[in-house]
């Protein structure tokens, strides 16, 4: 009886063992594919304004520095963990912004990596005194790795109890696998004082990302097309005696749609201002456009931010929750999303501000 239950376990691990090796090799297979290749995505897009259109470079009209953190789907293992640092500027007597930002993205099965360090240009365009325009560039450079050290194997287990007794294994795997590439992109955003849309194209030159050997695997453009209307009300007020001073009040609705490869994806909702407090709701998901016989509903997105505005700085705190409606379901963990921006002045106080337009959408 002992023995047929050792030989049990040695026979369940041996296909372990082979689940891994073929998850693996599926892996590595469908790295040299284009049909994997979609690029991370962020709930509050506009607190991530230089990764969502390089044209958002400097578009405060003063100096901003932001944090994104995202963790999508924390309770099972194929969860990705994305975040991203930017500062940008705007050159007044340019009229151009300029802008950096890196972005590290991280799979949590078998630890595929992506890190990247853009640099971003836009000029502002005055068509009308009511109506503006800013094209802006990107360059970005990328570097993609994977890493096997999460991965078990049979030789690792206990064959009576199915505990790992070895931390270490005797399959090997060249771990060298990396990429490094050049990536180039663009966008526009025209904009008045109550409403913005804007579009932007990412990966114009379609880089080679595959991370195995001689392998050919161009990144699909990535296509943004995203705008809105801000509606404001009868402000309110913060402060009181000299120190007051009025509060926003507004409704903006918007939308963003992206397409890159066979993927297509909508966000639509709706942002409520109620200074120092920001609500928003809205729906990802295209429910017109089927997946293998799917309805594309993927999730409902829910934020709370917080605005502190000083005499010339600003700060924006804001936190986000997916709820998952598609097949995966809630089981998933949904995704949670933190935002921090900070904007303040950089410019010489001695010379009188232009009259400029500054986009309306919002920060969240």
């Amino acid at each position: 009886m002992l023995k047929t239950q050792i030989i049990s376990r040695v026979q369940s691990s041996r296909i372990v063992t082979g689940i891994r090796v073929f998850t693996v090799l599926t892996l590595m297979l469908a790295m040299n594919t284009s049909v994997t290749a979609q690029d991370p995505q962020y709930s509050q897009f506009y607190a991530a304004p230089l990764y969502l259109n390089p044209a958002f470079a400097g578009s405060t009209g003063q100096a901003r520095a932001g944090i994104n953190y995202r963790n999508q789907w924390p309770s099972i293992d194929a969860n990705f963990t994305t975040m991203s640092a930017y500062f940008d500027y705007f050159i007044e007597d340019k009229n151009s912004g300029v802008g950096a930002m890196i972005t590290r993205d991280v799979e949590g099965l078998a630890g595929l990596q992506s890190l990247s360090l853009a640099l971003q240009y836009s000029y502002e365009m005055k068509i009308t005194d009511q109506l503006g325009f800013r094209p802006g560039f990107q360059a970005a450079l990328y570097n993609r790795s994977i890493n096997f050290d999460k991965l078990t194997f049979g030789d690792q287990f206990d064959p009576l109890t199915g505990n790992i007794i070895d931390s270490e294994s005797a399959e090997t795997f060249n771990t060298g696998f990396r990429k490094t590439f050049v990536d180039l992109s663009a966008g526009g955003v025209f904009f008045t004082r109550v409403a913005w849309l804007g579009f932007s194209a990412f990966h114009l030159n379609q880089p080679n990302q595959s991370i195995s050997g001689d392998g050919n695997s161009p990144l699909p453009i990535k296509l943004s097309v995203h705008g809105g209307f801000k509606f404001y009300m009868k402000p309110g007020v913060v402060g009181n005696g000299i120190y007051s001073r009025n509060a926003e009040r507004s409704i903006a609705p918007a939308i963003q749609y992206r397409h890159q490869g066979k993927f297509d994806q909508m966000d639509l909702g709706l942002y409520f201002t109620f200074e120092p407090l920001v609500l928003g709701t809205w729906y990802r998901g295209v429910p017109f456009k089927n997946i293998d016989g799917f309805v594309n509903n993927e999730s409902i997105v829910l934020l709370l931010g917080f605005t502190k505005l000083g005499a010339k700085d600003a700060i924006n705190i804001g936190y986000s929750f997916d709820y998952t409606i598609s097949k995966l379901g809630p089981g998933s963990g949904g995704a949670h999303e933190f935002s921090l921006v900070y904007t303040w002045p950089m410019r010489n106080p001695r010379k009188p501000p232009k009259d400029k337009l500054i986009i309306p959408c919002p920060n969240f």
